[in-house]
């Protein structure tokens, strides 16, 4: 397991905008490296054939114009404007004062050499590519998944997909999420122990949504079950307690939503273990962490309810500058990886707060420690991300799960994230 931010977090009270985890850090640049909508293929003419009078040359897609993936961002490099253009081609567009660093790179190619995102693949269709990485070089490990897991001894393992995206828009509220198998569980051929949850609870006119992440404890024989089934029980435990934790939102109650928060966590603790009884297992072998955010779909109430037991982050983009740390169960260890944590069902060490309120264009981002740890410690990391969910457009969902793969050496856990934006309106 690991924790970790980079900033000493203020419990119960997010950052003004303009903060940021390290000091002396320069705000990120504002650039969003994001394929978009999907493509729609060019119809070529034919043969011989010319384009009528007075037509212009086709817009190119989002997608064909992003910097390439899978090298090091490059300060200094040449702007996208001094890459020789292919003849007849529209001239590639000067970067915006202020854009940051440029990826040197031949079109199509990243830093080193490989395909990149934005690279025309098989039949012309742009693709994404190697995710990015921090420093000159790229981890050892593929950055894609091997083999496939056998059915044999363990189908649930064998059943948990290697990476999982959702998302949903409610009014002003956007939300994308992605959960990716860690290098060193690909290598040895075991299966991702993070999972997530994206769902909504309660009656209406109490409505939340409820944003929820889990880490299973790498020790833990079968705590890939045990995260997943603890994604589940908050959904449904946190769904009977969601009157009372909306009122509790509306007022402002801390307490209230405390001695809530508490009761559905017993509850979820206890049904956890009664479930691995039944199946003939340890209970302490389903060992996971549970983080967890519920946010009124009301837009006039702007607190949000979080509730922990174990590790993780839960870190706040504003202004693209980040605070890495935003409550008290965020551990402020710089980076650094710590093994130990409270975890379901046996570790009912409960951290609840109320975070807020919440402005215009913020970003909350929920997360296991496979990204909380790296975030912290990566300055790259940081300026990647703040400048590929800092824009103005949200992200879509496969780019955001291609983006939340940013490769930094020695972290090699399950990444899991949950992000909220904040309508700007």
């Amino acid at each position: 397991m690991r924790s970790a931010s980079g900033a000493q977090p203020v419990p119960g009270v997010w950052p003004a905008a303009g903060t940021h985890s390290a000091p002396g850090e320069q705000p990120a640049p504002a650039v969003q490296p994001a394929s978009g909508v999907p493509w729609v293929p060019e119809v070529q003419p034919a043969p011989g054939a010319h384009p009528a009078p007075g037509t212009a040359p086709p817009e190119p897609h989002p997608a064909a114009v992003l910097p390439a993936s899978g090298g090091q961002l490059v300060p200094g490099a040449p702007a996208a404007s001094a890459v020789p253009q292919a003849p007849g081609a529209p001239a590639a567009p000067a970067p915006p004062a202020g854009a940051g660093p440029v990826r040197a790179a031949e079109p199509g190619q990243a830093a080193d050499g490989r395909p990149g995102a934005g690279a025309a693949g098989p039949g012309g269709v742009p693709a994404l590519g190697v995710p990015f990485h921090s420093g000159t070089k790229p981890p050892l490990y593929p950055p894609e998944p091997q083999g496939a897991l056998p059915v044999r001894p363990d189908p649930l393992a064998a059943l948990i997909p290697d990476m999982v995206v959702d998302g949903a828009v409610h009014g002003p509220l956007t939300v994308r999420a992605a959960s990716v198998r860690g290098d060193s569980h690909r290598y040895h051929g075991e299966p991702r122990q993070d999972a997530l949850a994206v769902t909504r609870v309660g009656a209406p006119g109490d409505e939340l949504l409820l944003l929820a992440v889990a880490d299973g404890v790498g020790s833990a024989s079968r705590s890939h079950v045990g995260s997943h089934e603890a994604c589940r029980l908050a959904a449904t435990s946190l769904d009977a307690a969601a009157g009372e934790i909306a009122a509790a939102l509306r007022e402002g109650g801390t307490d209230r939503f405390t001695t809530a928060a508490g009761k559905a966590v017993v509850r979820i603790a206890t049904l956890l273990s009664h479930q691995a009884q039944e199946r003939g297992d340890d209970p302490a072998a389903y060992a996971t962490t549970l983080r967890v955010l519920l946010v009124p779909l009301d837009p006039a109430v702007r607190l949000r309810g979080f509730l922990a037991v174990g590790d993780g982050g839960t870190s706040l983009l504003r202004a693209g500058q980040w605070a890495v740390s935003v409550t008290g169960a965020d551990q402020a260890d710089g980076g650094m990886i710590d093994t130990r944590t409270p975890a379901l069902p046996h570790g009912v060490r409960l951290q609840a707060e109320l975070l807020g309120p919440a402005e215009p264009g913020d970003l909350l981002v929920l997360s296991t420690d496979g990204l909380s740890t790296p975030l912290a410690g990566d300055a790259g990391m940081r300026e990647f991300l703040a400048r590929a969910w800092g824009g103005e457009t949200v992200p879509g969902p496969a780019d955001f799960l291609w983006q939340l793969q940013y490769r930094v050496k020695s972290y090699d856990d399950d990444r899991t994230a949950v992000a909220l934006w904040e309508g700007r309106s």
